[in-house]
Formats: C-alpha cells, structure tokens, sequence
C-alpha cells in the first residue's frame, strides 16, 4: 500500500507537481508523424496537461507552440498555415516554428511590435514514426543509441492509443510479468504462421511450443528484478516439465517506456504518456531485425481496433469492452476478443481514473512494480534536491546505451549461469542477422 500523498506525488503531472517535473526531465512522444501526414499539418496536442499546437511547415519542419496566441488567447490550432509559419486567424498573427512571430499585420505600417512577440515553443525531434517533444528547462538530452531510434524507417512501425487512467497504472501493466498468464490467456492456440504483428501468438524462440501454451500452463513465474543504468531488467522464468526453462527477458527504460519481445525477430517498445492526470497515450515502436516491417499489415491490424483522428478504442467503458459471457467459457480468459489492448486497457480502467494504491496489497509477483515505484520515488526525490536523475544523458552516454536486449525463449536448462549465457547467445544471433545493425556500425 501507499498513502495517498505518496500517490498523488507520483500520479500527478501538472508543471508544478512534483511528477510532473521529474517528466519534464525527458523527451515525451506527443503524435505520430503520420498524424501530420496530408494538407492541413496542424494538430492540437495535449501533453503532460498542457494545451499545445503542433504543425509543420512549408519547409517540412516541425513547430510545438503554446495553444493560445498570445495576442488575444485565441485558439491557435484553427490557425492557417501560410507565409512560412502558422497564423492565427483573429487577427493574422503569424508565428514561426520556434515560436517567433514574424508578423502582426493589423499594426501600422511600420510596427515593431512582432520583434518584442515570442511564442514558447518546444523542440520537437522525429524518430521512428514518433515525433518527440522537449517541455523541460535548458538542453534536452541526447537519445540514447536503443534499437527502436537506429533502426531504418523500413524496419520500424509506429502507432498509438488512447486509454481513459492514469499515466502511471498503465506503465504499471507493462512492466508486471505475472498478469498474463491470466489476462491473456487462450484456450486455443494457433499456427504461429498466422501470428505476425501480434504479441504471444508466436512461438518461443528455437522451440515450437506456442507462447500460449506457456502461459497458459505455467502460471506461477520466477521474476527476477535487476537494475540496469537504464532502468530495470526483467528476468521471467518458467520451468518446464522436461528441464527445460522458458525465459522472458524484458525491460523497463526510465521513466515511462518498456521493451519486450514480440517474436524471434521483432521487438516493441512502448511508452505511455500522459495527456493529463487522467488519461494518457500510449505509444509503440515494433523494430524488425529481420525483413522490413509489413507496415500494411500491421496498420490495418491496429486500425481495426480504433477510430480516428484520437486513436480511441472502438471497446471500452462504454460498450463493457465487447465482454461475451459465451467467448469467456470457451476461448479467451477474459471474454474481450483476442486483442491484448483491450485486456490490458480494461485492466487498467477498471482501477478508476487514478488507481487507489491505498487500498491495494502486492505480493511478491509484483517485486517489478515495487521496484519501479522506489526508483520513480527516489528519482523525484533527487530532482527536487536538484540530483541528476536516471537517464539523462550527456552524448557520450547517450551513444553507448544500446539494446536493450529482450528475449523469449526456452533454455535447454535451469542453471542461472546457463540461462544468461542462452539469453545472450539468442540475443546476438538476433542481432548479428539483423541486416541494419552494420548500416549503423553497431
């Protein structure tokens, strides 16, 4: 349990909360680059509870301003995107991508008035079909060299959603090995050449054993937690009756993203971003080590499960996320179709807009939570102290990061020793037959 200021220090995400602060620290996903895709570039964005405008312009770069003019307070993502910048059509005010304004037209003839005008603006960099947004003081830190950023585009595909909680109960289920043994069990298990783009329908690495048999079957895990100096890595293993170990290896990157395996060849790495202290996005960068990404296929997929423009789940709250009483006898634990989304999002719904963690009681299946609320605490904690936080990195760092390494497989042994060598033996096949890593001189 927590108490509650406990829980709203680490829950809240306003500009003068303590969480929200420690956020401010690093870059945070606000769109996907597609979502500026077409002839009108301008998207009105909500992060970590500020009104903002995002848009590019002629010249293709990407501007994040304040929402309001600062003229009159107008709504500037009705703005029009003409001359070289975004204009405000109260009074054509126009505004450049780093917030400059470049002209005040209904001055008179001669006005100096726009040279004394500045808009805050946040710089905006695109990775991976993710435009990441810096709302923090000073420099931002260099992006560490992870997989998901050094990847080409073609091995890489990005998408988002929207789920109606808290930033932090949703981390919560990412980084909780124990729950999908339960949430995303299936009665049936299909071919794994039928399973692309789609995570625990895909075989165990060198082994043809469904990886949701395993789940299904093997529900009591040994999690093993250890800190790395990007975070935590997890170590999940099931033994199995033969003497063989299956091995999940995942991680947790400070502050608000996680790596996972989604099959032999391919990872996700998935951050989830507050919009406000009530709900968030979440966002995810499936990197190929194999063949480039068949991004029809997996946009299609993903398609199916929302509506645009807000990326919002066609199940949820609203409609009891199409639970059927008859589907939960015999096909899926949860009675909520096969989309993994969905459980997770009803898991974290139902805990209500912010989660009561006074009223909770972890065992010791939850130790990854444990540990990331210890760190989280302590890493507010040492920014307020005015300590350098976890992961904020100068450009040497920064380049030396790599991976992380993610794993799901079975092990021909229990050893702890052979187990780690098995986990970095599949790790650098992996890695070593991926076509790209020579491109970046990784």
């Amino acid at each position: 349990m927590l108490s509650r200021q406990v829980n709203e220090r680490i829950t809240r995400v306003g500009a003068e909360t303590p969480a929200g602060r420690l956020l401010r620290c690093y870059w945070q996903p606000a769109a996907l680059v597609e979502e500026l895709d077409g002839e009108r570039a301008v998207k009105a964005v909500r992060l970590l509870g500020q009104d903002l405008v995002l848009f590019r312009d002629a010249q293709g770069r990407f501007g994040l301003v304040d929402r309001d003019c600062p003229h009159r307070g107008a709504d500037l993502s009705f703005g029009r995107l003409e001359d070289g910048g975004l204009r405000c059509p109260f009074h054509g005010w126009l505004f450049d991508v780093d917030g400059r304004c470049l002209e005040t037209p209904a001055e008179p003839m001669g006005s100096s008035l726009h040279q004394r005008i500045r808009q805050r603006s946040y710089p905006v960099v695109a990775r991976s079909g993710v435009l990441f947004a810096w709302l923090g003081e000073g420099e931002p830190p260099p992006f560490p060299a992870f997989d998901c950023f050094e990847a080409p585009d073609a091995h890489t595909f990005a998408f988002k959603g929207l789920w109606s909680c808290n930033w932090l109960q949703a981390l919560e289920v990412g980084i909780d090995p124990a729950h999908a043994s339960f949430l995303h069990r299936f009665f049936e298990d299909e071919s794994p050449e039928a399973a692309y783009g789609r995570q625990f329908r895909a075989a165990s690495a060198g082994t043809d054993i469904p990886m949701t048999q395993v789940l299904r079957d093997y529900f009591r895990p040994d999690i093993q937690v250890e800190a790395t100096d990007y975070g935590m890595r997890l170590r999940t293993l099931r033994p199995l009756p033969d003497g063989r170990t299956h091995v999940r290896i995942t991680n947790q990157i400070f502050p608000q993203a996680f790596v996972i395996p989604m099959s032999p060849e391919m990872t996700i790495s998935q951050w989830h971003v507050p919009i406000d202290d009530e709900h968030c996005y979440w966002y995810a960068i499936f990197t190929s080590f194999g063949e480039p990404v068949d991004r029809d296929t997996m946009r299609a997929q993903r398609l199916a499960s929302c509506t645009l423009p807000d990326y919002r789940p066609r199940r949820g709250r609203h409609n009891d996320y199409g639970f059927d009483p008859g589907e939960q006898r015999t096909r899926t634990y949860t009675g909520m179709g096969e989309d993994i989304n969905v459980h997770d999002q009803w898991a974290v719904e139902s805990q209500g807009a912010i989660q009561d963690r006074t009223r909770e009681h972890l065992g010791s299946s939850d130790k990854a939570i444990i540990a990331f609320r210890r760190q989280l605490m302590q890493a507010i904690d040492a920014h307020e102290r005015g300590q350098p936080v976890p992961m904020v990195l100068d450009a040497r760092q920064a380049a030396a990061m790599t991976g992380p390494a993610t794993m799901d497989g079975v092990c021909p042994d229990s050893d702890t020793a052979q187990i780690e060598s098995f986990w970095r033996e599949v790790d650098a096949r992996r890695r070593d037959g991926a076509p790209w890593r020579a491109e970046v001189g990784a």
